[in-house]
């Protein structure tokens, strides 16, 4: 008899270790992957600050770069495309890297508008859309440490195998465009 009591719990330990350890493994998964969505809703959160910021900014900037119209259009347009509702995640990560490079651009293009420059409106406006960019790298950053620590979970062992069975698959990280890590050209800035 001791021996069949024996034998059971051997059974029921052997079922019951590796079920208890997928549940731990799939609940960290699913840990990890509402985190990862967690972090992306406080980009959204910036960016919807930044995007209701911009239309403020391109009105006051307006008035005195009536020639840079087409950097001003190129910003509304990158805008519109970043509050799309049905843009795919990917996609809107590379249209809100572009409206970063707009809207530096936009920056030092108002270096050549001496009264703009002066104007409390627009900088209140320039304060507040910089403060809201590293807000907004901040938020980057948070997303992209959630998204590593997803990525190696369901490709290390033993959580890849339990992550195949979910369907889980890798998420992009936030990258620079290819124009945002160039080098910047001082003697160039210093001749604009």
């Amino acid at each position: 008899m001791d021996s069949l009591i024996m034998g059971l719990i051997c059974i029921g330990a052997l079922v019951l270790v590796p079920l208890i350890l997928y549940i731990v493994m799939y609940n960290s998964l699913i840990g990890k992957k509402n985190q990862v969505e967690y972090a992306y809703s406080g980009i959204d959160v910036q960016l919807k600050k930044r995007h209701d910021l911009i239309p403020n900014l391109v009105a006051t900037v307006r008035q005195y770069m009536e020639h840079e119209r087409g950097l001003l259009e190129r910003i509304t347009e990158l805008r519109t495309r970043a509050i799309s509702p049905n843009l795919p995640e990917g996609e809107r990560m590379q249209v809100e890297s572009a409206l970063s490079g707009a809207l530096h651009n936009l920056m030092v293009a108002v270096e050549n508008y001496p009264v703009l420059k002066a104007n409390e409106n627009f900088l209140q406006l320039q304060a507040s859309l910089n403060e809201i960019e590293e807000q907004i790298a901040a938020a980057r950053r948070t997303y992209n440490s959630a998204v590593t620590d997803y990525n190696n979970a369901i490709e290390m062992f033993p959580t890849n195998f339990v992550a195949s069975t979910m369907g889980l698959k890798r998420r992009a990280v936030f990258e620079a465009e290819e124009s945002e890590r160039a080098t910047p050209s001082v003697s160039q800035l210093f001749r604009q």
